[in-house]
């Protein structure tokens, strides 16, 4: 699979790019000269690109934010050695490149569920959660991302990359995500071009048979906006019913189920049906349609007696296949509401 390159400073029409090179210019000067504020400045539009970088690269929003902090470190530390010779938009991606591949060898690969370990049978459940950093977590919606850019986020693609290691990841951001040369790449990699282009070659041949053929955009796209919210209001009413045989029409045959940090997950109708009937729909709920990773969400209150208000739970994201949906992957991450803008509770 090979992607588009990225879109950035460098790639804006010459009138757009000189605008932002002469502000870039007396921001940098002021910067090198010791002004936070103007570093600040400087570093402040990239800040959501470098956040999503960090994001392919990690699997993790908090992960990524932490990354974040560290490029913004080390950027401030290295200005004097900026050079000018490439855009401010290439020298961060480089810099955030070596920050997320120095976390990766700190610790272990995220995944979803379906990644951790078999498919549960139909009537088991457990409360266990595993709490420690093993799970993908949900990116949330960036409204001015473009289709190119949400199709690199879409939680298949971000699955995928895990599984890659640290070397072919790089390679696959930089050259398929990033448009970094096979020279440039390997300068960053402390390597040859000719080693980039086989990372490469192993990376893309590894996430083609890890993503669906058709991504979630084109899928959304050929639903159309009115077929998309129709799906979302189907599912939100079916579920806020608990009418579990409504739920089932809406999904594949071979639908997935999954609630990280829980290890279970379930896989077909049956399965599906059973834990719904016997877990999953029991509390009272309020739901909330979102988006998350590029693609369609929903975000899932359950009643709290003892508050008196319906609270935080799980932010579930579906990813779709025709005109059903192919996984439900139930993020119950309370934490997670505040990264997406949301309130932690909401009244009867």
């Amino acid at each position: 699979m090979t992607l588009a390159p990225l879109s950035g400073p460098e790639d804006m029409p010459s009138s757009a790019a000189k605008t932002l090179q002469d502000y870039d210019a007396r921001a940098l000067d002021a910067a090198l000269a010791g002004d936070g504020d103007a570093f600040a400045a400087l570093f402040a539009p990239f800040r959501s690109g470098l956040l999503t970088q960090c994001y392919r690269m990690l699997g993790s929003v908090h992960d990524a934010e932490d990354a974040l902090q560290e490029v913004s470190l080390r950027a401030w530390r290295g200005l004097a050695r900026y050079e000018r010779r490439s855009s401010l938009h290439t020298w961060l991606h480089r810099i955030a490149i070596n920050t997320c591949l120095t976390t990766i060898k700190r610790g272990r690969g995220r995944v979803l569920p379906i990644d951790y370990g078999p498919s549960w049978e139909a009537h088991d459940y457990t409360d266990q959660q595993i709490l420690e950093p093993v799970w993908i977590g949900p990116l949330p919606e960036q409204p001015e991302a473009s289709v190119e850019d949400r199709e690199r986020v879409e939680l298949a693609f971000i699955a995928a990359l895990q599984h890659l290691p640290a070397n072919q990841r790089a390679a696959l951001v930089m050259r398929d995500v990033l448009g970094f040369s096979a020279q440039e790449a390997a300068e960053e990699l402390g390597t040859s071009p000719a080693s980039v282009h086989s990372a490469l070659q192993r990376a893309r041949r590894t996430v083609t048979t890890r993503v669906p053929r058709e991504t979630q955009q084109a899928t959304l796209a050929a639903l159309g906006d009115s077929g998309q919210r129709e799906l979302v209001a189907s599912y939100v009413q079916a579920m806020q019913r608990a009418d579990v045989p409504a739920i089932l029409e809406l999904l594949t045959e071979d639908a997935s189920w999954s609630m990280p940090p829980h290890p279970s997950w379930y896989e077909g109708k049956a399965a599906i049906g059973a834990f719904l009937a016997e877990q999953a729909l029991q509390p009272a709920w309020r739901r909330v349609p979102i988006r998350a990773n590029g693609q369609l969400a929903v975000a899932s209150y359950s009643w709290r007696p003892e508050r008196g208000a319906y609270c935080a739970h799980v932010i579930d994201v579906l990813s779709l296949r025709g005109g059903r949906i192919s996984a439900v992957c139930g993020f119950v991450m309370p934490d997670l509401f505040v990264r997406f803008g949301l309130p932690t509770q909401i009244g009867p």
